[in-house]
């Protein structure tokens, strides 16, 4: 994109990250260099004369009078080999590089770009001279990490007849592939990180992201191509869930945003993640995750980009048609960028001072995420899961009401769980799934016909146990009736053996579908056996006295289960025979 007309202007006003400039022509989203030091910034309005400016860096310093030149580009991501393992900052400029440059404290005006340019790739084309090809076809593939990056034609080039390709080893900038039209291909493409990649259709989300997660898998499945929403007040385990979903869940490719969070626990992330093994692999789970790190005492402009640029990525490999796992964290810091942005420009505010257009910024970011068929006719996935920090837990305030009309999964963590050391610390009865349906099907063709029904009665369990609480807490459970004991007992085990999971055992932080419909099913078996005694006259304290049951909860740890849990079942059943005869 050329800008024509005048390129150099001057700045007039700053306010913070937000300055003015004036005597030169912009576009809107055109991305910009400020003052002296040329800072990135981007154009945000144009009033009149009058350009506004969002600037990704600290402005301190800069004044009136200091020159502003517009590039005449958006702001754009580099797409092609070398953004596996990569950790970047909101407008995608390596980190490691920039330590590099400039050590553990970035300065301003430094820029890098976000694929190494002079690094040579093995490219294998899958075309030959003479084919037709089209915007999104795939023309060869580069062996990058366990993950094959493929290499396709961009989408805002034309197709047409391969008139010569090459194989080799190539940088990125390297022309690859010549279409008779003389369009010349590069392994690698820039796209502006607000335009939506496109594709041929979205698809019904009917496969669900098996997360290893059991409150998640069990009660609140996600579909792949889905969108969540993990609300919730500080120290109730946001984080802590997001990197397990990260960890864990079967999508091929992870983007982790971390936007606006705590220096410290982005620490945790860049640290931890490089350590960890892929289950599926046994290869580092880095090798197909890409992190996006902007701590909080970064400028907000560029938290604000930081989503943006993740999504954009993301898009990218699901365009190859991999199922792609989008964690933003959080987007409660995102909106408050864009609170602080919107003051700035002295717009008239909404709901709690956030701008009149947060519900749509929010819509226009979850609807990005989906299972989609692409342009080159592979099937491919973003699923998107933010979570949500309102300010005291209040679930009512502007973001998390604005989520929840937009997301179809709902997990609310619950700071009393959290302080009873129940982790994770979902709230069963605060939060759903609007999944349930579409997904039934493909839990009944590949985990058991039981499964449906097996969930919808534990619910129903732990329903009723809440409906029972009150009058617990005012007269005791001895004072219920004997069946309405046993469900009492019944829920206790659903929650402390099924929803109760350890993030940091080795065993319990992933558990498999097969394994969570053995331990569902085992509850069950027990209820059952529990309510047949409790009809024939077994008093409710000797049903919930079974000795076998107390080695239930074992099995969450153990890796080869099955004989265990054989064992317990059948003890169990012995002992209520013995029950009943006695």
């Amino acid at each position: 994109m050329e800008v024509k007309g005048k390129t150099k202007g001057v700045l007039k006003r700053i306010s913070g990250p937000v300055v003015t400039a004036i005597n030169f022509d912009a576009h809107m989203y055109d991305v910009v260099r400020v003052g002296n030091e040329q800072l990135m910034g981007e154009v945000i309005k144009i009033d009149g004369e009058s350009v506004i400016i969002q600037v990704y860096e600290a402005t301190d310093g800069i004044r009136p009078g200091e020159p502003v030149e517009n590039t005449g580009l958006s702001l754009a991501v580099e797409l092609g080999p070398g953004l596996l393992t990569s950790i970047y900052d909101g407008i995608q400029r390596p980190l490691e590089v920039l330590v590099e440059k400039m050590g553990s404290f970035i300065e301003r005006g430094v820029t890098a770009p976000g694929l190494d340019h002079n690094k040579k790739w093995e490219f294998e084309p899958l075309v030959k001279t003479g084919d037709v090809v089209k915007p999104g076809s795939v023309i060869g593939q580069v062996q990058e990490t366990n993950i094959v990056t493929k290499i396709m034609i961009p989408p805002n080039v034309d197709g047409g007849v391969v008139s010569e390709i090459k194989s080799g080893s190539f940088t990125v900038d390297d022309t690859i592939c010549v279409l008779d039209s003389g369009a010349e291909i590069q392994m690698m493409h820039r796209w502006a990180v607000r335009v939506p990649r496109p594709v041929t259709e979205k698809k019904n989300p009917d496969i669900p992201l098996i997360t290893g997660q059991r409150i998640l898998d069990g009660l609140f499945p996600i579909a792949k191509g889905g969108t969540a929403a993990i609300p919730g007040p500080f120290g109730s385990g946001k984080t802590v869930t997001q990197q397990a979903l990260a960890k864990w869940s079967d999508a091929e490719i992870v983007v982790y945003i971390g936007c606006g969070e705590r220096g410290n626990e982005m620490t945790e992330v860049l640290t931890e993640f490089p350590e960890l093994e892929d289950p599926k692999t046994g290869k580092p789970l880095m090798e197909r995750t890409i992190l996006i790190a902007n701590t909080s005492n970064m400028p907000v402009a560029a938290r604000e980009a930081s989503v943006y640029t993740g999504i954009t990525i993301a898009e990218y490999f699901r365009d190859m048609g991999y199922d792609v796992s989008l964690m933003a964290d959080s987007t409660s810091r995102w909106a408050e960028a864009m609170r602080e942005i919107s003051s700035r420009l002295e717009e008239m505010p909404g709901e709690e001072g956030y701008p009149a257009y947060l519900a749509a910024r929010l819509s226009e970011f979850y609807e990005r995420a989906g299972r989609v068929e692409t342009l080159n006719g592979d099937s491919g996935s973003i699923t998107v899961i933010g979570a949500v920090s309102p300010p005291g837990g209040d679930f009512s305030e502007p973001v998390t009401q604005n989520t929840l009309r937009i997301v179809k999964c709902f997990w609310a963590l619950d700071a009393k769980l959290s302080q009873r050391r129940h982790f994770p610390a979902i709230n069963w009865l605060n939060s759903y799934s609007l999944y349930l349906d579409t997904l039934s099907q493909w839990f009944d063709e590949n985990v058991s016909p039981e499964w449906n029904p097996l969930r919808t009665w534990a619910m129903a369990v732990l329903q009723k146990e809440d409906e029972l609480q009150e009058i617990v807490q005012l007269v005791g459970s001895d004072a219920l009736p004997d069946e309405e004991q046993v469900t009492i007992e019944v829920a206790r085990m659903l929650r402390e053996i099924f929803l109760q999971q350890n993030a940091f055992d080795p065993v319990d932080t992933y558990c498999s579908m097969d394994k969570q419909f053995d331990m569902m099913k085992a509850i069950r078996t027990y209820a059952d056996l529990a309510y047949a005694a409790q009809k024939v006259g077994v008093a409710p304290a000797q049903i919930i006295s079974i000795k076998a049951k107390n080695d239930m909860p074992q099995i969450k740890f153990t890796k080869d289960y099955k004989a265990d849990l054989e064992k317990i079942l059948k003890d169990m059943e012995t002992e209520f025979v013995e029950l009943r005869e006695a």
